[in-house]
């Protein structure tokens, strides 16, 4: 029987040591090749990237429907940079989810 994301604590756990904030300027070769995916403040990043490991469609279809999770934009990838910013991030390969901090959205 498979575990539904929300009962999986030991991929959240897993998920949530891995989980760190890093620099744009270092992920900016990732944002080239395609693979880093912008999560809104307004939701939990360990909680995406675990229904992600899920394949969790509905939620994950959701959140890009309300532009909560998609790509990177340039618009996004450029004002990181201007801003020198950091990122919390997570890695669900082929994926590196990045989110900003929300003491930053100030």
């Amino acid at each position: 029987m498979k575990t539904k994301p929300e009962n999986d604590t030991e991929l959240r756990t897993k998920v949530n040591l891995e989980t760190a904030r890093l620099p744009w300027a270092e992920l900016q070769r990732h944002f080239a090749q395609g693979s880093v995916i912008y999560v809104s403040p307004e939701l939990d990043l360990v909680d995406v990237a675990v229904r992600i490991s899920h394949d969790d469609k509905d939620n994950i279809g959701r959140w890009m429907a309300e532009g909560k999770l998609g790509k990177v934009s340039d618009v996004q990838a450029q004002s990181w940079t201007e801003a020198d910013a950091s990122l919390w991030t997570s890695v669900v390969h082929p994926f590196i989810l990045v989110q900003p901090a929300k003491s930053d959205l100030h």
